[in-house]
């Protein structure tokens, strides 16, 4: 059972002045020492300390020996007197390989070793013994023993390194979930700006990618630096500042305080396209925001992740567009991030973007909160708030706040009441609305008999958006007008615009769902593509494709994709195409024509850019049935329009030749040992489970459920080959097999848990199989599990 909100409350009641003093050595590749000297003051009474499946421990408490009540979870402290109190726990703890605890990878290019502890939510317990809970924020001193050759990264400035022998400064007060510790022979860029000691890390076989990019994301730190201690007054809180891609993080980043760690996946082998560079600023920003919101300013308890990770992902995406020079970057999160946070706001899973602590009990539950709701609709709604507010006001409500809490802890009506302060506005009543309340409203363009378009609004909430006005000129729309309007109770009537084509939220700027009326609609997919602004047509792009039925969607993907100019929208309404409608919406006997259409329309669409090309060929890369054409491009090591064939788009084509039959064993392993990487060690993976025949889906499926130490990212790969749409019949047992094993799979941990849900059946399935889910749900299933298969079942039913 994980801790509750009952228990941490008590707890931090009881507790106060709490210090870690961490010695770690990671020498031994079976396991590792985890030595650690907690210190805290108590009024008196009965506590515990957490620490997960521990060995050889030993617990001294006030210079006396303990003896050991540990049931693999957590160390009692019964009848502590009120004062100050020392306890010593020494134990040895596993490595792991699914991204939880002290991770362990061993490179396959060169060998070399790299541990690091990635941490969470009821992780740091996996780690060290610890009081595993936001709200008793602590000093952490750390020392590491390591093989002398390799850097060891932490939250603190390094103090001292001698023969193997790494010291590090102690850190300001900070939760431990986000303490960080890496370690591995790094290659390194480090500078210093403003005071501050900075840093790039990379494995060492990626020693070309992180020089390749090192100058622009040493730029868009020192960017991101500069806005965030310019427009907040507390100083930026930490002593350093190291960024580290490592090996297999769940993640796409982590905000540790002074020591972010990110996906290697951010650091792409090959070509980097636009909207990698856009993502990685993005996540650069949104990281570094998280030094004021999450780590100077940390929440009490996990109903208020949103406090996080909205406004990092805000601020993520405002900072890379506005100031770091990624223009495009909010056309990315319009496309790819909102429609998923649309979508899950209809599911029976949704909440309030601030939930109360009813909603969320206990840890378990809390991992379930970090979802689309608290991240794209949080980021949503907080630019609303930030147009119906006002950036000024809004700045200054915030800092307030910051330095009011600054290195402690904070909730929600903390927030409100800053804001309140700071804005004439009723900021508590726009809160009841907008954060407390779940799903979303919807806009509605109306038009009567003489062509007069309305616009309405069915829900609670006030909008304020701008709203454009388009003339159809042959086939194309020429914008007319836009203004900003606000919308609430009163129709918005709009005499001037009679026989105009009108579109609601044209830049974004609140989180509602859009229905345009007929006129607007038919002339909204006729000419799509032929509006100039992409952030505009990335808004209809998800207002059309969220009216549509299936026939119609691929109708619409048919006749707009091949003039879309945008590489980003591409990529967004295939994925949203072949992910969702595909895998999810269309019977079995439709999917083949499906896939057609896809490949067509990205044949169809010759190139333009490179970056448009490369997105139109990983397009028909996923849904081609043309095996000739897939070889010929193996053969080249390039598509026909001579764009090169980065290891991406490279094992995309393997994937699909090896899902059409096209490509055997040897042919596999002659692509994993071309590649060479641990990428390349998951591609061959997803291609061998993809084959045609029952011995590779038998493989795969043991492959996934008989190693008990399967890394999350291989159960993945092989998850993404063994569901094949156009293998329906072939992979039809595999269904009731999964639905068994996977609660009890999803007991490792709730990255792993994550993952099994992940890997849900990815193809259409019979009223027979989703009862089989149903009936599974009855039982006990992990908290984690359960809301991927709950979603799932939902988004089948949509």
């Amino acid at each position: 059972m994980s801790l509750t909100y009952a228990e941490a409350q008590a707890r931090a009641a009881m507790l106060s002045e709490v210090s870690y003093d961490l010695d770690f050595d990671v020498t031994s590749t079976e396991d590792f020492r985890s030595r650690v000297v907690v210190r805290f003051r108590s009024t008196g009474g009965d506590t515990f300390l957490e620490l997960h499946r521990a060995t050889a421990v030993a617990v001294t408490v006030n210079g006396r020996p303990r003896d050991l009540d540990y049931d693999g979870r957590r160390i009692p402290l019964a009848g502590l007197e009120a004062g100050e109190h020392e306890v010593v726990v020494d134990a040895r703890l596993r490595y792991v390989s699914d991204g939880e605890g002290m991770h362990a990878f061993v490179d396959p290019v060169d060998g070399q070793r790299y541990v690091g502890g990635y941490l969470g939510l009821d992780i740091t317990q996996r780690l060290f013994a610890c009081f595993d809970q936001l709200d008793l924020k602590a000093p952490i001193t750390l020392a590491v023993t390591a093989d002398p050759s390799w850097t060891v990264l932490s939250n603190g400035v390094l103090t001292s390194a001698v023969d193997g022998r790494f010291t590090f400064a102690t850190t300001v007060p900070i939760p431990c979930d986000i303490f960080a510790v890496a370690a591995g022979p790094y290659h390194s860029v480090s500078w210093e700006h403003r005071g501050v000691p900075m840093g790039w890390h990379a494995r060492r076989s990626l020693t070309a990618e992180l020089d390749r990019d090192a100058a622009e994301i040493r730029r868009i730190t020192e960017v991101c630096f500069d806005h965030f201690t310019e427009i907040f007054t507390e100083p930026f809180p930490f002593d350093s500042y190291d960024q580290v891609f490592v090996p297999e993080l769940n993640w796409g980043a982590m905000e540790c305080p002074g020591c972010v760690t990110f996906n290697e996946s951010m650091l792409p082998r090959g070509r980097v396209t636009g909207d990698d560079h856009r993502r990685r600023a993005m996540v650069i920003a949104h990281e570094m925001s998280h030094m004021w919101f999450g780590d100077l300013v940390s929440p009490v308890w996990w109903e208020d992740a949103w406090l996080n990770e909205s406004f990092a992902d805000y601020l993520g995406v405002a900072t890379a567009e506005s100031m770091a020079g990624y223009e495009g970057t909010r056309v990315s999160f319009e496309a790819r991030d909102k429609p998923g946070a649309y979508l899950a706001d209809r599911r029976r899973s949704t909440h309030p973007v601030a939930a109360t602590v009813a909603d969320v009990p206990d840890v378990d539950t809390g991992t379930t909160i970090f979802d689309e709701i608290s991240y794209a609709k949080g980021n949503a709604v907080l630019r609303q708030l930030v147009t119906w507010l006002g950036e000024d006001d809004f700045r200054a409500g915030v800092n307030a706040h910051l330095t009011r809490h600054r290195f402690g802890n904070a909730t929600l009506a903390d927030l409100l009441s800053a804001l309140d302060t700071a804005s004439p506005r009723d900021v508590r009543a726009w809160s009841a609305v907008w954060l407390r309340r779940s799903g979303h409203d919807t806009i509605r363009v109306t038009r009567g008999a003489d062509g007069v378009p309305a616009v309405t609004r069915d829900g609670v909430r006030p909008h304020r958006f701008t709203l454009s006005a388009y003339a159809p000129r042959a086939a194309a729309l020429e914008l007319v007008e836009s203004r900003l309007v606000d919308l609430a109770d009163e129709t918005l009537t709009l005499t001037e615009w009679a026989g105009l084509i009108v579109v609601p939220n044209a830049n974004g700027e609140t989180f509602a769902r859009v229905e345009l009326d007929p006129l607007s609609y038919q002339a909204v997919t006729l000419a799509l593509t032929s509006l100039t602004d992409p952030l505009v047509r990335a808004v209809l792009w998800t207002t059309v494709l969220d009216q549509v039925p299936a026939a119609a969607h691929l109708e619409l993907l048919a006749r707009q994709l091949p003039h879309e100019p945008s590489a980003t929208l591409v990529t967004a309404a295939v994925d949203r195409t072949l992910n969702e409608l595909v895998r999810r919406r269309s019977a079995p006997e439709d999917v083949p024509a499906a896939l057609e259409v896809v490949a067509t329309a990205c044949a169809a669409a010759g190139t333009g850019d490179e970056q448009r090309g490369v997105a139109l060929a990983r397009g028909l890369a996923r849904a081609t049935t043309d095996t000739t054409l897939l070889r010929r491009w193996l053969d080249a090591d390039a598509t026909d329009h001579g764009i090169a064939l980065d290891p991406g788009l490279r094992w995309l084509a393997v994937h699909r030749l090896a899902e059409l039959g096209a490509l055997d064993e040897p042919a596999i392993e002659s692509e994993r040992r071309r590649d060479g990487t641990a990428a390349g060690e998951l591609g061959a993976a997803t291609a061998l489970a993809a084959r045609p025949t029952a011995e590779a889906k038998a493989a795969a499926w043991a492959a996934m459920t008989s190693d008990p130490d399967v890394s999350v990212r291989r159960f993945r790969a092989l998850a993404a080959g063994l569901w094949s749409p156009s293998q329906r019949d072939l992979v039809a047992p595999y269904i009731a097999a999964y639905v068994e094993a996977a609660p009890a799979l999803a007991r490792r941990g709730s990255a792993f848990a994550a993952a099994v849900g992940h890997a849900f059946p990815m193809l259409p399935m019979t009223d027979g199989e989703l009862k089989l889910v149903r009936a599974a749900l009855t039982a006990d299933v992990p908290a984690v599990l359960r809301r991927y298969w709950d979603d799932e079942l939902d988004d089948r039913e949509v």
